[in-house]
């Protein structure tokens, strides 16, 4: 691995685990509809900028609705079932939930696509709910965080199912234009809580308007890019490989971030989680590893 490849691989694991620490300070100034829908605007007036610099195509009128359906499931759904979440959910403990992505890919891989999964996926399955469990016990527990937890497994299955039905149109258009139409068809329908972002952005604390531009811009835009990066010089497997430390980075970035020191049991249920969710690769699949492109925050 070169340096510049080096590079990419830390760059993603960074952005990607500190959106969660990201979206944990956001909330202390913005309502989580308002704070996706500032992120969402962000990205996508950066990626404006970036489509007429490369002169980018708009999509074949025939795909807009489809593109439309997964700018609403892969960010509008996501991020905002997600920042709901981490109003009672840490963050390190929401990286962790997001990570179960690839048991729900795999479970809807069968779903749809007739994709055979063996021993290894289901008890990956079953070790990874235990995961989420003990995840959900050091958290604190409760109703109140049952919720909480629910909502960022909802936000992990709408990731799950735009991952799963993009392929083609990945092949198509290429990857930094097809989620920069996504993205695009997401903030159009979070427009639909434009209406009080004005006040909120003139009364929110200085540091959690900062954290939503950063997370419009960074883990929103410039991890794409270096996704983009890596997959063009050595595949999606290779993009997906260093993404199982995005978890760790969260912890790491939370605790000096927002002071979030995790419980024991949360780390035990996290390392739990990962384990289960390593066991749905050994089937080997290559479209798998291609998919799990998920843990971003």
């Amino acid at each position: 691995m070169d340096i510049r490849m080096a590079a990419a691989h830390l760059l993603v694991i960074l952005l990607w685990g500190s959106a969660f620490a990201g979206i944990r300070h956001g909330l202390e100034g913005y309502s989580p509809e308002h704070l996706s829908f500032l992120r969402l605007l962000v990205g996508s007036l950066a990626l404006f900028c970036y489509a007429v610099i490369s002169k980018m195509k708009l999509p074949e009128i025939k795909d807009w609705p489809v593109i439309f359906l997964f700018g609403f499931l892969g960010f509008a759904v996501y991020q905002t079932a997600l920042n709901f979440g981490e109003q009672t959910v840490s963050a390190g403990a929401a990286s962790l939930l997001v990570s179960t992505s690839p048991v729900f890919i795999g479970l809807l891989g069968k779903m749809f696509n007739q994709e055979r999964t063996g021993k290894w996926y289901w008890s990956g399955a079953l070790i990874s709910m235990a995961g989420i469990v003990l995840i959900s016990f050091g958290a604190g527990g409760g109703f109140e965080l049952g919720i909480g937890v629910l909502l960022i497994l909802i936000a992990s299955l709408s990731e799950s199912l735009y991952f799963v039905f993009q392929k083609n149109y990945l092949e198509k258009y290429g990857a930094l234009p097809f989620t920069a139409y996504t993205i695009w068809a997401a903030t159009i329908f979070m427009g639909f809580f434009a209406p009080g972002i004005g006040s909120q952005i003139a009364e929110a604390p200085l540091g959690a308007t900062i954290s939503a531009i950063y997370l419009g811009l960074f883990p929103t835009v410039v991890a794409y890019f270096a996704i983009a990066f890596i997959t063009a010089q050595s595949g999606a497997s290779e993009a997906a490989s260093s993404l199982y430390l995005t978890p760790a980075a969260s912890f790491i970035i939370a605790w000096i971030w927002l002071g979030e020191v995790p419980a024991i049991i949360t780390l035990a249920g996290g390392v739990i989680t990962l384990i289960g969710v390593s066991l749905t690769y050994l089937k080997g699949r290559s479209e798998m590893a291609g998919s799990s492109l998920e843990i971003k925050g």
